[in-house]
C-alpha cells in the first residue's frame, strides 16, 4: 500500500517527532497545509496541520472551517476558542521533543506560540523534508497539474488572435487571465506577463500600457492554477518582422530548450540540462544574454525547491514537475523565452504544456 503524503513527509524528517505546518493567516498561508489535508477549500486562517512520528495527522481547525476540513484527510479536530485550539496542540504534540517547522514560510510568531503552548520542545528545521516530500507529484496531483496544463495550453494557441497594433499588454494580459478562467482555471499561477517590444528583454516585466507596434517582440509567461496545482508556460511571437538578431536569438533558444529537455529523467544530474542549453547559447553570438536559471520546481506555488541551474547538486526523480525555460535577453532590443512545464519519468521526461515552439510572425 502506497504511503500517505504525511507518511511520506514524517520519513524524511530524520529525527523529528513532528512536524507542524502553521496557517497564521494572510499572506503567512502554507501550501504544505493544503498538500496534507489534500483540500480544495477553505482558507484555513488560525490552523494547523501536525504530522506525527507514527505518520498520523492531525487537523486543527476553527468552526468556520469545519465543513471544508471534513472533505480532507486527517483526524479532524474543530476549536470554538483560543484554549480549546491549544489544548488540541498540547494533545497532538505530547511526549515530542524535536518538532519541525516549514521555515521557508513559517512565522517567528508562529514557532514561539507552539513552543510556549506545548512546552519542552525543540523547534527543528523541516523545509528540507518538505521540500523533499513536495517535489516528488502522486498521481492525483500530476493530474490536476496536467489540467492546468490544458488550460494554458489553450490559451497559448489563442495568442495570435489576441494580437493586433495598437493593443496594450495591460489589455491582452487581462484577456489572458479572463480566458483562463473560462476554461476552468480555479486562478492565476502568477501575475501574468505581457512583455512588447523592448521592454521583453526585462524577465518579470509587469504589464503596462504600452501598445503593441509593428516589428515588435511579444512575449508572454503566464500559468493557470486548477485545484491549487499550477502550470507555467511562455510564449514569444511577433507582431510583423522583428529585427534579424531576434530571429537568430529564437532559434537559439529553441535549439537549447530541445538540449536542455533531453537531459530531464530520473536519476540525472539537476545542472545538466542548465549546462546543456547555456553551451548552445553561450557558443552562439548570444553569449552571456542568458541570465537566469534552466528551470525550477512546480506545485502548488508555481517556484518550488528543486533548481535546474548550472551550480545545483540536486538530481532529479520521477515525478518531478519542472519548467524548461531558456532565454535570451538584449537591453534596448528584446528578449526571447521558451518555456514548457515538464514531468520528469524514468525514462525521460513528458511535457505537459503544449503550443506550437515555430518561429511566429502575426
Amino acid at each position: 500500500m502506497a504511503k500517505s503524503r504525511a507518511e511520506r513527509l514524517i520519513s524524511n524528517a530524520e529525527g523529528m517527532d513532528a512536524v507542524v505546518i502553521a496557517n497564521d493567516g494572510e499572506p503567512f498561508l502554507d501550501s504544505t497545509f493544503w498538500y496534507l489535508t489534500e483540500q480544495s477549500s477553505g482558507t484555513f486562517e488560525g490552523s494547523f496541520a501536525i504530522v506525527r512520528k507514527d505518520g498520523t495527522l492531525d487537523v486543527i481547525v476553527s468552526i468556520l472551517e469545519e465543513e471544508s476540513a471534513n472533505d480532507g484527510v486527517g483526524d479532524v479536530h474543530v476549536y470554538h476558542d483560543r484554549e480549546e485550539r491549544e489544548k488540541y496542540i498540547r494533545d497532538a504534540l505530547s511526549g515530542c521533543s524535536k518538532v519541525g517547522f516549514n521555515t521557508h514560510s513559517a512565522t517567528y510568531a508562529a514557532v514561539q506560540y507552539v513552543k510556549k503552548v506545548a512546552a519542552d520542545i525543540e523547534p527543528v528545521d523541516a523545509g528540507n523534508a518538505i521540500d523533499a516530500t513536495v517535489s516528488v507529484k502522486d498521481a492525483k496531483e500530476i493530474e490536476a497539474t496536467k489540467h492546468a496544463c490544458k488550460i494554458s495550453s489553450q490559451v497559448a494557441a489563442e495568442i495570435p488572435d489576441y494580437l493586433s497594433e495598437g493593443v496594450s499588454e495591460k489589455e491582452v494580459a487581462a484577456r489572458m487571465d479572463s480566458r483562463m478562467r473560462e476554461l476552468g482555471g480555479t486562478g492565476n499561477a502568477f501575475d501574468t506577463i505581457a512583455a512588447f517590444g523592448a521592454y521583453s528583454s526585462q524577465p518579470h516585466h509587469m504589464p503596462c500600457d504600452y501598445r503593441l507596434k509593428k516589428g515588435d517582440t511579444a512575449l508572454f509567461d503566464f500559468g493557470s492554477k486548477y485545484d491549487r496545482y499550477c502550470s507555467d508556460m511562455t510564449r514569444t511571437v511577433f507582431l510583423g518582422k522583428p529585427p534579424e538578431i531576434l530571429e537568430r536569438a529564437y532559434e537559439v533558444v529553441r535549439e537549447a530548450q530541445l538540449a536542455g529537455i533531453a537531459e530531464y529523467h530520473d536519476g540525472a544530474k539537476a545542472n545538466a540540462a542548465d549546462l546543456a542549453a547555456r553551451k548552445i547559447i553561450d557558443e552562439s553570438e548570444f553569449k552571456g544574454k542568458f541570465i537566469h536559471s534552466f528551470g525550477h520546481g512546480i506545485g502548488m506555488d508555481v517556484h518550488q525547491a528543486i533548481s535546474v541551474s548550472p551550480r545545483s547538486d540536486q538530481i532529479l526523480h520521477a515525478g518531478n514537475v519542472i519548467s524548461a525555460e531558456p532565454g535570451i535577453y538584449i537591453p534596448g532590443v528584446g528578449g526571447i523565452r521558451i518555456e514548457d512545464t515538464c514531468l520528469v519519468t524514468e525514462n525521460g521526461c513528458e511535457v505537459l504544456t503544449s503550443f506550437d515552439h515555430s518561429f511566429t510572425v502575426v
